[in-house]
């Protein structure tokens, strides 16, 4: 038997370097998984669909590639899984970025500076902003640096008000750190915060690619548990 598809459910954007980044990603995760089919599902923007995406494969294994759970984690993805009648599961998604990931961008980037903004997209749903939250205080500890969340939509503050705030403070060389996955719309703005330098998104590092394989493993092996457990209680009945 075959193994599912997975799909990977990207947000969507009109940038060409943010849709190249999603599509390294298939490549990357296809490479480490060999045997299965990997597929490519837009939440927003463009097409295919995850919807349009579902209706082309079999069963299969989403995984939505966001930061932090918002409107299209908790409400679009689900719904379009149920909409693909049973043969879909999702799993959660990639959740916070490691904080190591976040730091090696600040370097790369010439970081980390005195202070930083983490800047993530920012989402009507306080959990998925309490998720930010929780990174800058991860990030702090990492690089020993004062971090401060801000949201670039949707929630305050803004990384305007915030790199005003440090600077306010006393902090002289102020650095962005991007808590996005992907460039687009929302990172290009973050370069006009005033801060002294911005890291790039967190994109396709191998920590990225390695909890894609795991969401994809773990879903995959907690089907199978499913069919061995009800085996068993079908034995017993017997």
């Amino acid at each position: 038997m075959s193994p599912p598809d997975l799909v990977l459910a990207f947000h969507g954007t009109e940038k060409p370097a943010g849709q190249q980044l999603a599509r390294r990603v298939v490549l990357a995760v296809a490479a480490a998984l060999p045997q299965v089919k990997v597929h490519l599902g837009w939440a927003d923007v463009l097409t295919p669909t995850l919807t349009q995406t579902l209706s082309a494969v079999g069963p299969a294994v989403v995984v939505p590639c966001f930061l932090a759970s918002g409107y299209h984690v908790t409400s679009d993805l689900p719904a379009a899984v149920q909409a693909s009648g049973g043969r879909a599961r999702l799993t959660p998604s990639l959740g916070a970025a490691p904080e190591a990931v976040l730091a090696a961008r600040l370097a790369e980037a010439g970081g980390p500076g005195d202070a930083v903004v983490l800047a993530a997209a920012g989402s009507k749903r306080e959990t998925a902003n309490r998720q930010a939250a929780d990174a800058a205080a991860r990030l702090a500890r990492e690089i020993g640096r004062p971090v401060r969340p801000a949201f670039v939509t949707a929630a305050a503050p803004s990384p305007a008000e915030v790199v005003a705030a440090l600077r306010a403070a006393g902090y002289r060389r102020v650095a962005i750190a991007s808590f996005l996955l992907a460039p687009g719309v929302f990172h290009d703005r973050l370069r006009s915060a005033g801060a002294d330098l911005v890291s790039e998104p967190i994109g396709d590092h191998p920590l990225v690619i390695a909890t894609i394989v795991d969401r994809y493993r773990q879903a995959v092996a907690d089907d199978d548990d499913r069919i061995w457990a009800g085996a068993d209680r079908q034995g017993a009945i017997a």
